[in-house]
């Protein structure tokens, strides 16, 4: 059985305008959308919503008359105080800008408001993001199907019909059992027409006669195009190599985490994972919380545990090398690892973190970017070079090495989106990696 939708177009016939609409302003929009995420709460920063556009960003193209050069005339009902060749002033009020005043030099600029469904949101949130350098080293377990031709076959969906395969069987058919031909069969009623009203030779007329019956009724039993004719394209399933990922996730939860810098760093962890669960199907993400001890949580507790202490940074390098050692075997996965803190470390654990990170860790990872937060108020002196913590200087000097490891600092909200897309942008291929990103805001 085959069922056919014959139903007018719905509501969402604008749909195809909508999408014009967002290719023409895309660099409007997604600037639009990037802005917007420093005013929303972690919660909500994968919703849709409502976005302004400066309203030039959407007007149409169009052709007129040039202001400068010509001659015009014109007309104007009610005028007592101009005659034919005085020059008429501007309006010193202006005009644009918002409401019914104008701006002071008579420019002024709206804006064009639009919703944006959440898949529309997150496709121009991490436009022409990825992960650096993702490998396939071996398939997922759950292995991703796609569609393979695989010839034609002589029953399938009426979406599948192959036209020109379907035509190309019923020519040969209608070849091989001699079908007459249309023209043929049109000239010889003709000549039948033409002998019946001339009343001459009848033997003639009712040879022609039969031929043309036999005509009809061969054309009649050899169809145009018959059922053993019509083909479908025939897919095959066949699985697709998806690379395997794990993604680490390292984030300070010391004492010396003030509420904003925790704040910070969970919405880069926020960004973080909705990014990998929106581009990624195979890609796990373990968390880890340290203070002067690490441990793997669940997402829960990562985002919302209120535990504090000390800081001793090399023991969540070590929690990561044990995670990998007993579920991820190097030689199977691309491993990635994203790490926030303050930049405080004890002062005797900083040789050993720089030993795990440069012999440990890193050997391990195909990238590592590290995220340094500040105090929304921290400002260098004047005349002063700003302090580098401790933690920035060792990682600093272990990126001098080569590896593929990237830095940035944040002090503010508005800087969290700026230095996520610094860390994860799309690279060209043969860009050279292992270079230290300072921070937007340093």
């Amino acid at each position: 059985m085959h069922i056919v939708d014959r139903r007018l177009n719905g509501s969402g016939k604008s749909l195809a305008n909508r999408q014009r609409f967002l290719r023409r302003a895309k660099t409007l929009v997604r600037q639009a959308v990037r802005n917007s995420s420093k005013d929303r709460s972690i919660k909500d920063l994968d919703q849709g919503g409502e976005v302004s556009i400066p309203v030039d960003g959407v007007r149409e193209p169009r052709l007129r008359r040039s202001s400068k050069g010509g001659v015009r005339e014109g007309l104007f009902p009610g005028n007592k105080r101009f005659v034919e060749g005085d020059t008429i002033p501007r309006d010193p009020s202006g005009g644009g800008g918002r409401g019914n005043e104008g701006a002071e030099d008579g420019s002024g600029e709206d804006d064009f408001r639009f919703v944006l469904s959440r898949e529309e949101y997150l496709d121009l949130f991490f436009d022409d993001l990825e992960l650096p350098d993702l490998a396939k080293k071996k398939l997922a377990t759950a292995e991703s199907q796609s569609l393979s031709r695989a010839g034609y076959s002589t029953a399938g969906s009426p979406a599948n019909m192959s036209l020109t395969r379907t035509m190309r069987n019923s020519l040969s058919r209608r070849i091989a059992l001699k079908r007459p031909k249309g023209e043929d069969v049109r000239a010889l009623e003709a000549e039948v027409e033409a002998l019946a009203e001339s009343g001459l030779d009848p033997g003639r007329l009712d040879a022609l006669r039969a031929e043309l019956a036999h005509l009809v009724e061969r054309t009649r039993r050899v169809s145009f195009v018959d059922p053993i004719d019509i083909r479908y394209r025939r897919f095959n399933p066949v699985p697709k190599p998806v690379a395997q990922a794990v993604m680490f996730c390292l984030m300070d939860t010391s004492a010396s985490m003030t509420e904003h810098m925790k704040d910070l760093a969970k919405r880069f962890f926020s960004l973080l994972y909705i990014f990998l669960k929106r581009r990624y199907k195979n890609v796990d993400i373990v968390f880890i919380r340290h203070t002067h001890e690490a441990r793997e949580v669940d997402e829960d507790t990562f985002f919302s545990s209120p535990e504090t202490g000390g800081t001793v940074v090399s023991s969540a390098l070590d929690e990561m090398i044990r995670v990998v050692e007993a579920r991820y075997p190097p030689g199977d996965w691309n491993i990635y690892t994203a790490q926030a803190s303050d930049g405080d470390n004890s002062s005797g654990d900083t040789e050993r973190t720089a030993t795990t990170l440069r012999d440990g860790v890193l050997p391990l990872c195909q990238y590592f970017a590290y995220l340094e937060v500040g105090r929304e108020n921290e400002t260098p002196h004047m005349g002063f070079v700003q302090r580098q913590t401790e933690l920035w200087r060792t990682y600093e000097a272990v990126a001098k090495s080569g590896a593929d490891f990237a830095m940035c600092k944040v002090r503010h909200r508005a800087e969290i989106y700026p230095v996520f897309r610094k860390l994860f942008e799309r690279k060209e291929k043969g860009a050279a990696g292992g270079a230290t990103a300072r921070g937007a805001s340093a």
